[in-house]
Formats: structure tokens, C-alpha cells, sequence
């Protein structure tokens, strides 16, 4: 049984925007998913509708056999790990904290509130920055840290949740080459050793070709290609990217420039 699947999945923003259009997808357990597309095709919609971010306005979608709703986002949420491209982390806070924040989805809200964790979250964030090579950081301010470096905090953070479902939006937009094979390696590594099912949002074709195990494409919010990296030829991505347009770091700053 997929891990996740989306059946008829529909996202229209109020001003008449439609991101998403008729999507269906069967995602099995401990793949690496690279989603491929021209800016403002809808990759980062396709993440937030996932985890219901950004709630899909037709179609269902289930995640490990239960089928998302407004009861459920949060007990959904807890066990699916978000990646971001601007890190979101608090700048003034150590690094342990951050990473810590990972578990504040399995406290109270007063636990949540004053950053009130025990002994036993300290090992699973300790083990988390340990993953990802980063455990003599753990009490620097995170604004003390290079761009990967702090994008690895980011998804020791996502670690922490000791999640079923890592999503990475664009984690390597922000980052130099080098610091960008980096990560991907390491949530390569994540996805291969740990049997977590990683979907990963990319520009770059050459990397989906190079770290992923299925790619699927988006084109003005619909699926032009599912497939293994392989099939990724010259053809097909022309057909997919066609002329190339301008980059935006999110889809949704398309949807405010039609409102």
C-alpha cells in the first residue's frame, strides 16, 4: 500500500487561482522523490496540500491508510517533517533549541510556550544533530552558522519529530553548490537508511537525476511526468520546462501576483 496517496487533487486560492489540477499519486514508504517544474507549476503547493499547510479545496489524500481532515491535521503533522528553503529558524535561539522544537507538536502548550522539554527530547534532538554532523554546534546561535549549516539544523529539527514523511521545499535554493550536494546527500542518506520517504522540490535536473529514485514533473499545476530519473531526456524536459521562466522562490508569490 502507498504510503501516501492523493486522489483528484484540486487547489484553487480564493482569487481564482488554480495551483493544482487533478492530481493523482500513489507515493510508496522509503522512496526519494524529486518534483521537478517551472516556477510557478505548483511543487510547493503539491508539499502543502500534503500536510495540509494549505488545505486542498477538492480530492483526497491519505497518508498511511487514514485520509487527511480538518480533525486530523495536527496528529497528521506531527509525524511529516518540513524542510524549508529559508531555514525558519529563530535566529537568537542555540541551536539545541531549534532542533527542539521539533518535538513541541508531543507537549503541552504550556510545555510549548516556555520551551519546556525533558530529558528524553535532549537525546532524541542530541541524536538528531548527531545525524547530521552538527552535535558541537549545539549551543551556538543558530545566526552564527554558515547557510548549510543551518539547513542541516533545519532538518536535524525535522529529525527530531521522528517522522514517517520528510517534505523539502527548494532546501538547496539558498545554498552554494557545494553546501547543496551536501544536503541532498544527507537526506539521501536519511531517505536510504532510515526508511523515511523523502519528497524533494528542485530546479535542478541534474541532481533529481543524481540523488532521486522517481521524479515526478509538474506543469502549470498538473502531472506531465512520473517516472524514474532515467526517462529524464532532453525531449522530456523540454516538454516539461518549455521556455524557461523567471524563478520565484515560492509558488505562492505567483498566486499574490494574479490577486
Amino acid at each position: 500500500m502507498a504510503y501516501i496517496s492523493l486522489r483528484s487533487v484540486h487547489k484553487t486560492y480564493p482569487n481564482g487561482y488554480c495551483a493544482l489540477k487533478d492530481i493523482n499519486l500513489d507515493i510508496e514508504s522509503g522512496l526519494f522523490i524529486a518534483v521537478l517544474g517551472p516556477s510557478g507549476a505548483g511543487k510547493s503547493t503539491l508539499l502543502r496540500v500534503m500536510n495540509a499547510l494549505d488545505p486542498a479545496t477538492q480530492g483526497e489524500i491519505s497518508i498511511d491508510g487514514v485520509v487527511l481532515n480538518k480533525k486530523n491535521y495536527r496528529q497528521m503533522r506531527a509525524h511529516i517533517g518540513m524542510v524549508f528553503q529559508q531555514f525558519n529558524l529563530v535566529d537568537r535561539l542555540n541551536v539545541m533549541t531549534n532542533v527542539l522544537v521539533g518535538r513541541l507538536a508531543e507537549r503541552s502548550w504550556l510545555s510549548s510556550l516556555f520551551y519546556l522539554f525533558p530529558k528524553t527530547d535532549y537525546q532524541i534532538a542530541e541524536a538528531a544533530l548527531r545525524e547530521v554532523d552538527l552535535l558541537e554546534k549545539a549551543w551556538s546561535r543558530a545566526d552564527k552558522l554558515s547557510g548549510g549549516q543551518q539547513q542541516r539544523v533545519g532538518i536535524a529539527r525535522a529529525l527530531a519529530q521522528q517522522p514517517k514523511m520528510i517534505l523539502a521545499d527548494e532546501p538547496i535554493a539558498s545554498l552554494d553548490p557545494k553546501a547543496s550536494e551536501e544536503v541532498l546527500k544527507l537526506l539521501r542518506k536519511i531517505c536510504s537508511e532510515k526508511g523515511i520517504t523523502v519528497i524533494v522540490n528542485l530546479h535542478q535536473v541534474e541532481y533529481a537525476k543524481q540523488f532521486a529514485d522517481r521524479v515526478i514533473a509538474l506543469k502549470s499545476g498538473q502531472v506531465v511526468f512520473d517516472g524514474h530519473p532515467d526517462a529524464l531526456t532532453q525531449a522530456r524536459q523540454a516538454e516539461i520546462y518549455g521556455t524557461i521562466l523567471e524563478e520565484t522562490t515560492d509558488d505562492y508569490e505567483l498566486v499574490l501576483a494574479h490577486a
